[in-house]
C-alpha cells in the first residue's frame, strides 16, 4: 500500500503526528504522499517497520528494494 492509501481513512491530524514521529515536516510528508519526492532508504525502512509493514520499503522505493 502506498502512503496515500495508508492515510485515506486516518483521522484529522494523523499526517502531522506521522511526520512528527519520523522527524520530518508535514510538507516533506506531503511530497512523499504525492510521490514528488522519495524517502531515503533508512526512512523507507523505518516507515515499513512502524506501519507494521502496511507501507513497505518496496512501495516507497521500488528502485532500491525488491
Amino acid at each position: 500500500m502506498d502512503l496515500k492509501k495508508y492515510f485515506a481513512d486516518e483521522p484529522l491530524g494523523a499526517k502531522k503526528e506521522f511526520a512528527k514521529h519520523f522527524g520530518i515536516t508535514p510538507t516533506w510528508l506531503a511530497l512523499l504522499i504525492s510521490k514528488k519526492r522519495r524517502p531515503s532508504a533508512a526512512l523507507a525502512k523505518r516507515i515499513e517497520r512502524d506501519t507494521g509493514k502496511l507501507v513497505t520499503a518496496k512501495d516507497l522505493r521500488p528502485d532500491l528494494f525488491d
